[in-house]
């Protein structure tokens, strides 16, 4: 049986800069009730019964008879924007859910050009604000990550996550859609991928990521949307990694499915409070549409893949090696400076960020 968990489904308003048809303007001296019942109404007329839709979108119903349009998608690609575009406009949906996290949602306001900016620069402050905010071993995973983001970034010139973005403007034009975040927390992702591999493996994955550098193209990621090659691609992950694969991808399946059926249940309609089988879309990756189609049906509790394990002792001792690694480089380069010098590089606000994140917690008391 489903496991409420409404604080993590969570709204967010419309967007403030809609793109597509405007809303309509309404008669003045309208009262609230018959403005609200126009607006039901004009949606109503704009919502196509057996709208034609991309291959992309995957029709699934719960057993009120709520109706998700589930659209896959590519995290970099045009198409996958109009893909959206078109479906919201078709099917005028109650909810619009999105594969983001609260960790995530500033790229939603952000203009292409400032979010290429910021996927290319991968600086101190976002090296010191990763590991602060997920702990030393995950918080460096996350940076690895965003380097690879920022490989196919380069790459393409383009920023990723376009069309979540379209997805809020468009739910902006949408009379009474709610705009949903229905992915799990990215902190809890990466911790659960952290500790699910071994030391080998982690050093192995980091390499990789490192020296990631083979050549995308626009027609590559436009490949990810057929279904085969990426089952292909997600299988060699499955062999090398199967419990990245659990935690980065399986579990996370299971997490949208139940934001996904938790938005996908009868609303209200706001002129005369009648319940009314619900509208949905919802938009993730492609990789994620046939695990959500595998789980739909299923009794879910997502209790135990929200839980984080406490860091192992081995970990914590890695961790303070680490940390008296980098202090004694620390010193080792202020005293390489000299008296005045060292003093001043060790005023530097990034310097002293990096030693209250270095500092060791206090011990706890024994009672």
């Amino acid at each position: 049986m489903d496991q409420d968990n409404n604080s993590e489904d969570e709204s967010i308003g419309p967007s403030e800069d809609p793109s597509g048809e405007e809303l309509p303007c309404l008669p003045p001296g309208l009262s609230d009730g018959d403005t609200m019942e126009l607006l039901w109404q004009m949606r109503s007329q704009r919502r196509q019964s057996s709208p034609e839709l991309p291959e992309t979108v995957t029709l699934l119903t719960a057993p009120d008879g709520s109706l998700l349009y589930l659209v896959g998608t590519a995290h970099f690609s045009d198409s996958s924007k109009k893909d959206v575009a078109t479906t919201i406009r078709a099917v005028q949906p109650d909810v619009v859910v999105v594969e983001l996290c609260q960790y995530r949602v500033s790229m939603l306001k952000m203009d292409e050009n400032t979010l290429l900016r910021e996927a290319k620069d991968i600086n101190l402050d976002k090296v010191q604000q990763a590991i602060k905010q997920n702990g030393l071993m995950s918080g460096l995973m996350q940076i690895l990550l965003l380097k690879v983001s920022a490989h196919i970034t380069e790459q393409l010139g383009m920023a990723p996550g376009g069309e979540f973005r379209e997805a809020f403007k468009e739910a902006g034009q949408v009379p009474f859609c709610k705009f949903h975040l229905g992915d799990r927390p990215i902190p809890v992702t990466f911790k659960r991928a952290i500790a699910a591999l071994s030391l080998w493996q982690k050093a192995r994955l980091a390499w990789g990521l490192c020296f990631l550098s083979d050549p995308i193209s626009k027609e590559d990621v436009e490949k990810c949307k057929q279904k085969d090659l990426l089952e292909q691609t997600m299988s060699e992950m499955i062999g090398e990694f199967p419990a990245l694969h659990q935690t980065i991808v399986a579990e996370r399946d299971i997490y949208l499915t139940h934001t996904l059926r938790q938005a996908t249940r009868c609303v209200e309609a706001p002129h005369n409070a009648q319940k009314v089988p619900a509208v949905v879309v919802g938009v993730v990756g492609m990789g994620h549409v046939p695990g959500i189609e595998r789980n739909w049906e299923k009794q879910l509790n997502i209790t135990e893949i929200m839980s984080v394990e406490p860091p192992s002792r081995f970990g914590l001792v890695l961790r303070t090696v680490i940390k008296g690694v980098m202090m004694g480089m620390l010193g080792y380069a202020c005293y390489r400076a000299g008296g005045s010098l060292g003093r001043a590089l060790l005023s530097l606000p990034a310097v002293e960020s990096l030693l209250e994140n270095l500092r060791p917690p206090p011990a706890l008391s024994q009672q």
